[in-house]
């Protein structure tokens, strides 16, 4: 059975995200030879349509308004579900990053459709589709099945993997413009922490420490490993009380999460599951917060 797929293309800085790749790796196993589109919202690089459009996407909409260059609830809301009233898809995917969960829930209410979280995997069951996503802090996995209805569904970075790149392959661009009003909040200036390497919540590889690294100094010893082995570092959430690290490096379950392979830590990390070979580094066993 085809179906239409429409991805939101998330955008930092102007470049396309990681997840949206992923997503539209989703798009084609859901879609069986349906259309899959695409959506650019915001200020966006004039190649981002190639881009999209060489990992599967047949249409591109590029939304330029100056309302949705920075991330904010109305604006997005109101551009992104006139959006996919036009489109007519049958799922819509979206990263399960920090637009992807604000957005997805109060665009699926608004436009009367399902919802469903944190993604890792995806089939098709007939007409049906089966969509896998962890529960219970990754300790165990919950399948649901779509029948019916138009449904969001937002992708958990770094699960899925890309579908073949196919260089030169073009998609129709569509200029869509929004019907954007009463909008609450305005973003005046954003300020961000100095930060230098990986995005923690793309990484491959994560460098993980929790209160068994005794202090920041200790931080600055597994950053230098993970400088070599080309990751991230990550911490727990007793780690970043004690003040060793920035609360911007928490993972696991009340923090970041992603699908990092291998994981080199320092302590389990509960709702950060680990797929493939991992290494842990115990040294203080006194260490309970995850």
């Amino acid at each position: 059975m085809s179906r239409k797929v429409l991805v939101l293309a998330e955008t930092r800085d102007g470049k396309i995200r990681n997840v949206t790749y992923e997503a539209l790796s989703v798009a084609q196993t859901i879609a069986q030879g349906g259309e899959i589109a695409a959506a650019v919202l915001g200020g966006s690089e004039p190649e981002n349509v190639s881009l999209l459009a060489e990992f599967g996407a047949q249409r591109v909409y590029v939304v330029n308004d100056e309302r949705l260059n920075q991330y904010t609830p109305d604006a997005y809301v109101q551009a992104f579900t006139g959006l996919v009233k036009e489109a007519g898809p049958d799922v819509i995917l979206l990263g399960h990053t920090a637009v992807g969960r604000d957005l997805a829930p109060r665009a699926a209410s608004r436009l009367g459709a399902g919802l469903i979280s944190d993604v890792t995997g995806v089939e098709p069951a007939g007409d049906d589709i089966i969509f896998t996503r962890p529960i219970y802090s990754g300790k165990a996995f919950q399948k649901k099945r779509i029948r019916s209805g138009p449904v969001f569904a937002t992708i958990r970075p770094n699960n899925i993997p890309l579908a073949e790149k196919k260089a030169g392959q073009a998609a129709e661009k569509i200029a869509y413009q929004p019907q954007i009003r009463d909008i609450r909040t305005i973003v005046k200036e954003i300020v961000r922490k100095e930060s230098s390497g990986i995005d923690l919540t793309e990484a491959k590889i994560i460098v993980a420490g929790g209160r068994g690294v005794k202090n920041e100094n200790g931080f600055k010893l597994l950053q230098e490993l993970a400088d070599v082995l080309g990751g991230a570092v990550g911490a727990s959430r007793g780690a970043c009380d004690a003040g060793y690290c920035d609360y911007s490096l928490q993972i696991g379950q009340t923090g970041k999460s992603g699908d990092a392979r291998p994981v080199y830590r320092l302590r389990d990390f509960r709702g950060h599951p680990a797929r493939g070979r991992h290494v842990q580094l115990q040294s203080d066993r006194g260490d309970q917060h995850g």
